[in-house]
């Protein structure tokens, strides 16, 4: 089975951006570790609102409002490992870092310093599954890479604002009624409706589905089931591929589903 950053990261750099709910944290800074631990110079950061990260997750954090003086920090900074995450500011009161805007991400990368940059482009309030609003995600134009990221964990649990974030919208897209089942068929039309995980995503830019929380072999099956209702449902250009797998301790990828192709 392929490793995550050999699926996302085959190029030798790029930006890409998490939308959705159910694990993009853990992923972007799982992700962000082993791309560091392969020598690439990484950086983290969003353009919503993230909590502080551990230690382990990253170990230099720079926040800073003027990009010209956090480019010289990041530049300078003997400390810093290869890995930085950046924020504009923190609210003691939320916990949260303040993200930066899509422009601010595209100087990032022009400044050359970093190989990759992670970006969180969304907020759930740590539910498994959202849809976007109107004003969601707010995805750089300069990302070259979309991860989708949706907790399997939601199948089989009702349609409400318990287990979904926007569950209205989610009702609306996928023909859900609200308090009814998530089912594998819903998320399906989430992944392919354009209002659903891709809105906003750049036209040029590829796309991936990771569907997180796959810690037993009927979710690992689930994930192969909704790759099925892709394709039946006429969605199979929506994303790339679908990854299978689990983002806590570490990354785990147990399937990949190419829903373009038959098998």
């Amino acid at each position: 089975m392929p490793t995550i950053e050999k699926i996302l990261c085959s190029a030798p750099q790029g930006v890409i951006s998490f939308v959705g709910a159910g694990g993009k944290t853990s992923l972007m800074f799982h992700l962000a570790n082993l791309l560091l631990q392969s020598g690439h110079r990484v950086l983290t950061t969003t353009t919503t609102k993230i909590f502080l990260p551990a230690p382990e997750q990253s170990e230099t954090l720079l926040v800073e409002s003027d990009i010209k003086t956090l480019l010289r920090q990041a530049s300078s900074c003997r400390k810093c490992s290869g890995h930085v995450t950046a924020a504009r500011d923190y609210t003691p009161e939320s916990g949260k870092l303040q993200g930066f805007t899509p422009d601010d991400i595209t100087a990032f990368k022009e400044s050359g310093l970093f190989d990759w940059i992670l970006v969180e482009a969304d907020g759930a309030a740590g539910r498994p599954l959202k849809a976007p609003d109107e004003h969601e995600p707010v995805i750089p134009s300069i990302t070259t890479h979309v991860v989708a990221v949706a907790g399997l964990d939601v199948i089989g649990k009702p349609l409400s604002a318990d287990n979904v974030f926007r569950s209205g919208i989610v009702a609306r897209l996928t023909g859900l009624s609200e308090t009814e089942t998530v089912t594998e068929s819903a998320l399906a039309r989430l992944i392919a409706h354009p209002d659903g995980f891709f809105k906003g995503a750049p036209p040029t830019s590829r796309r991936f589905t990771f569907l997180n929380k796959a810690d037993n072999p009927e979710r690992i099956a689930s994930g192969a089931g909704i790759a099925q209702k892709l394709r039946q449902i006429g969605g199979s250009t929506a994303t790339e591929a679908i990854i299978v797998g689990q983002a806590l301790a570490r990354i785990t990828v147990h399937a990949v589903h190419q829903p373009g192709s038959s098998k």
